[in-house]
């Protein structure tokens, strides 16, 4: 079980969001978090290797990386 704290604005966006479409706060809560923590991880696991120092690799040779092996 999760509970939460929203700024007044964001929980009427929330309760607005979900009276319209017949979903529960929760639903959309939960969708958020879902979508999202992914994110989440991919940054604190990046940032932590950053602080740890060692060889980076540039974008644009990732992205060429991905290009070649689609």
């Amino acid at each position: 079980m999760l509970a939460l704290r929203l700024p007044p604005e964001i929980e009427k966006r929330l309760d607005i969001l979900a009276k319209k479409t017949g979903r529960t706060k929760s639903f959309y809560a939960r969708e958020a978090i879902l979508r999202h923590i992914e994110d989440l991880e991919d940054y604190h696991l990046a940032t932590r290797r950053l602080e740890r120092g060692g060889p980076t690799i540039p974008l644009d040779d990732l992205e060429a990386e991905a290009r070649g092996s689609a």
